[in-house]
C-alpha cells in the first residue's frame, strides 16, 4: 500500500509521498498494536478466574473505558467472548467450534492417529503428544492408560521448555543459533532443571539428547512420575513437537525404560514420516518463533 501511494505522488511532490508513507506505516503499526491489545483479553481467563467482569477486563487492559467496551463488544460479536449477565463474561462458544475444527483436521493430530493407541498398548502407559507453541510446550492430545496417575500433562496445558521429557527433547532440537540467548535469559531455571550450570554444560546436555534422540525425566513436575519422549519433525527436519509416555516410576525399571525408549523413538519417526508424506509441498512450520 505504501508503494502505491509513493508512486502516485513522487513526481510532483516527493515530500508529500514520504509523509504519506510514514503515516501509512504508523497506521498499520497502531492497528496491529490495537488488535494485539484486544486479543490479549483472552489471556485474562484462567482456571482460577473463568468468569470476568467488564471492570476486570478494562483494568487488565489499562485502556479507557470506551476503548475497553469497544474491544469487549468486538470479541463478543464474533463469539470469542460469551456474556453471562450483569456485565460478566466467559470465553465464547466460537472457541468450542474452532476446537472441533482443530480436533478433526489439525495436521499433527491427523498424523498421530493410531500411534498413541499403539504406544499405550505396547507399553501399558499413558501416551502424550505435544507441540512447540509460543516459546513453551503445549499438550495437544493425551491417551490415558487404565489406572494412570492423576494430574498428568493433558490437552490444553502449557509447560516450560526446560522441565519434563516432552519439553526437553523439543528444546534440544531448536535451531542452534538460539541456544546462547536462551541460556543467558534462563540460566537460573536451566540450572534448576538439571540442564547445566554453565553455558558449556547446557550446550553439551542438549547435544547429548540430540545424539540419543530421546529424553527421560524423573519427577520434574509430579513426584514419582517418569517421562520418556522423542522428537517430531517436519519435512525440512525442523522440530514440531514431541511424543512420549508418562507413568509412575515404580512401573518402569531399567529394562522398562529401555523398551519404552525404543517404542517412543519409533512413534516419533512414524509421525514425522506421515507429516512428510501427507503434506508434500506444504511444509508444516514450527509453531513458535522468537
Amino acid at each position: 500500500m505504501a508503494k502505491n501511494i509513493k508512486s502516485e505522488v513522487t513526481v510532483e511532490n516527493p515530500g508529500q509521498a514520504s509523509a504519506a508513507v510514514e503515516e501509512d506505516d504508523k497506521d498499520i503499526k497502531n492497528q496491529g498494536s490495537s488488535l494485539d491489545k484486544m486479543l490479549s483479553i483472552l489471556d485474562i481467563f484462567t482456571p482460577e478466574r473463568p468468569i470476568c467482569s467488564t471492570n476486570d477486563i478494562i483494568q487488565f487492559l489499562g485502556t479507557s473505558r470506551s476503548t475497553g467496551y469497544r474491544y469487549i463488544k468486538s470479541l463478543h460479536s464474533v463469539g470469542l467472548l460469551g456474556a453471562v449477565g450483569n456485565g460478566y463474561y466467559v470465553l465464547g462458544p466460537r472457541i468450542i467450534e474452532l476446537d472441533l475444527q482443530i480436533r478433526g483436521y489439525d495436521p499433527l493430530l491427523q498424523a498421530c492417529k493410531g500411534v498413541l493407541e499403539e504406544l499405550v498398548e505396547t507399553t501399558g502407559q499413558s501416551a502424550l503428544l505435544c507441540t512447540l507453541y509460543s516459546n513453551s510446550v503445549l499438550c495437544i492430545r493425551e491417551l490415558r492408560a487404565p489406572f494412570s496417575p492423576e494430574h498428568l500433562f493433558s490437552r490444553g496445558q502449557k509447560r516450560s521448555l526446560f522441565k519434563g521429557a516432552m519439553s526437553k527433547i523439543i528444546l534440544a532440537h531448536l535451531p542452534a543459533h538460539r541456544y546462547r540467548s536462551i541460556y543467558h535469559r534462563n540460566s537460573q531455571v536451566i540450572a534448576e532443571s538439571n540442564l547445566g550450570t554453565t553455558w558449556k554444560e547446557f550446550r553439551d546436555r542438549l547435544a547429548q539428547m540430540r545424539k540419543e534422540g530421546i529424553a527421560v525425566s524423573h519427577g520434574e513436575f509430579l513426584p514419582g512420575i517418569v517421562g520418556v519422549s522423542a522428537p517430531i519433525f517436519n519435512s525440512e527436519n525442523l522440530i514440531l513437537g514431541s511424543v512420549g509416555i508418562a507413568c509412575e516410576e515404580s512401573d518402569l525399571n531399567d529394562v522398562g525404560v529401555k523398551k519404552a525408549t525404543v517404542v517412543v523413538k519409533r512413534a516419533g519417526r512414524e509421525i514425522t514420516r506421515r507429516i512428510a508424506a501427507t503434506y508434500q509441498g506444504i511444509d508444516l512450520p514450527p509453531r513458535a518463533i522468537g
